[in-house]
């Protein structure tokens, strides 16, 4: 029988079974376990028909019945069995994608409005590749350097926040900067987030870094700033958010880096595999920030 009403979690905390709700989603190819993490605290997740809001949550994907916006998601089963046992023992080929992201295309693969997303951008040979999703996000308005693979461990250790690996932004305001401005952004501050349940969360973000990379004095256009800001750990829209805390207001956010990779010759469109060194380079840098 179906429930109605928010669960704290689709099996026991006292005794979890199965698999943890965030990455049989990830397994299913709908995102990074970091952003399934998202959509669950959202409200945007059902098990067996019932809503699921707070984690841990455990399934069992040869059992229960997941939804996402109401829409069924197709699991992957991990059985007992010979046949599951050889599935799990062959090794799945990993594959791993950098884009540069263009305004207007979203990074969600599952929109209800069939707006142009990252995928898109794969050429089609890729695209045929079950479960290919992108690693973090960049909102419609930003562009710039992002990861796309099925590799759901490294996708893990690039998002979750105790990893720490660092993303670079170059950041176009309106106006020009004041110090006292930059030293507001370097304290940090607390940005008011809506959670799923009507109540506002409250959490400390801050900046690695930020240093001004020039600014323009322009009568005709209009004076302007670009920065230079790293993030360790980033919230939602997190980097529009505090300057307009500190009366910036953002013109441009191009991701120029994620960890040790660059965006360097990667055109706006454009998508490139990356090899076993570009990869091992960032498996250092998620070990190196542990």
């Amino acid at each position: 029988m179906r429930t109605k009403g928010p669960m704290t979690s689709a099996r026991s905390q006292t005794a979890p079974a199965g698999v943890r709700l965030q990455k049989a989603m990830a397994d299913a190819g709908i995102g990074a376990r970091r952003d399934c993490e998202d959509m669950i605290t959202a409200g945007r997740v059902k098990v067996n028909g019932r809503l699921v809001t707070r984690l841990p949550a455990f399934i069992d994907p040869a059992r229960d019945t997941v939804e996402l916006d109401d829409e069924p998601v197709k699991l992957v089963e991990l059985t007992s069995g010979t046949a599951a046992a050889t599935a799990k023992s062959a090794p799945r080929a990993l594959t791993y994608v950098l884009v540069n992201k263009p305004k207007g295309v979203i990074t969600t693969t599952n929109d209800p409005e069939g707006r142009r997303n990252v995928l898109d951008l794969l050429p089609p040979s890729l695209r045929r590749e079950e479960r290919l999703y992108p690693v973090g996000r960049l909102d419609a308005d930003s562009t710039g350097l992002l990861m796309i693979t099925n590799d759901g461990d490294l996708a893990f250790q690039l998002t979750h926040p105790k990893f720490g690996v660092a993303k670079e932004y170059r950041v176009t305001c309106v106006g020009l900067a004041t110090a006292e401005q930059l030293q507001q952004l370097k304290r940090g501050m607390y940005l008011i987030t809506p959670a799923a349940d009507g109540t506002k969360n409250s959490k400390r973000a801050s900046v690695e870094s930020v240093r001004v990379i020039k600014r323009l004095v322009d009568r005709a256009r209009g004076d302007r700033t670009v920065l230079s800001i790293t993030l360790r750990e980033g919230q939602n829209r997190e980097i529009r958010r505090m300057l307009a805390r500190i009366g910036l207001k953002v013109r441009d956010l191009e991701r120029v880096a994620i960890g040790p990779l660059r965006l360097a010759d990667l055109k706006p469109g454009q998508a490139r595999v990356i090899g076993k060194r570009d990869v091992d380079k960032l498996r250092a840098a998620t070990l190196g920030e542990d």
